[in-house]
């Protein structure tokens, strides 16, 4: 499995508990896995217009957006549902919600298999 991390946090093997370095692609390969970090819609809007190419390559691809939780007191202006939001103007799904760490939670999108 080809990862490829955007904007991770400097303890982001720490929440994963595990080490994935022999897993990480650099940015011109093309990952089965994305891992994006964003802390603005702008933000949000830039690496996924950057991951366009990327996706039409491997539409398969996961992708897991990361947004600070309300709950972090960190200033954002991205939700779920900004992400959502974002997704379905763009012909992606998403399938499941989860916190990946006590400030971070994460929304994963994949292309429709109809689009596939």
């Amino acid at each position: 499995m080809k990862i490829l991390l955007l904007n991770q946090p400097a303890n982001y093997d720490e929440l994963l508990e595990k080490n994935i370095a022999d897993q990480l692609v650099k940015k011109n390969n093309i990952p089965d896995i994305v891992h994006l970090f964003v802390k603005s819609n702008k933000e949000l809007e830039k690496e996924m217009l950057q991951l366009k190419s990327v996706i039409n390559k491997n539409p398969a691809i996961t992708i897991w957006v990361s947004w600070y939780k309300k709950t972090a007191k960190n200033p954002t202006d991205v939700t779920e549902d900004v992400i959502r939001n974002y997704a379905l103007k763009n012909d992606l799904v998403d399938v499941k919600v989860c916190a990946v760490s006590d400030i971070w939670s994460g929304l994963k999108l994949v292309v429709p298999l109809e689009k596939r």
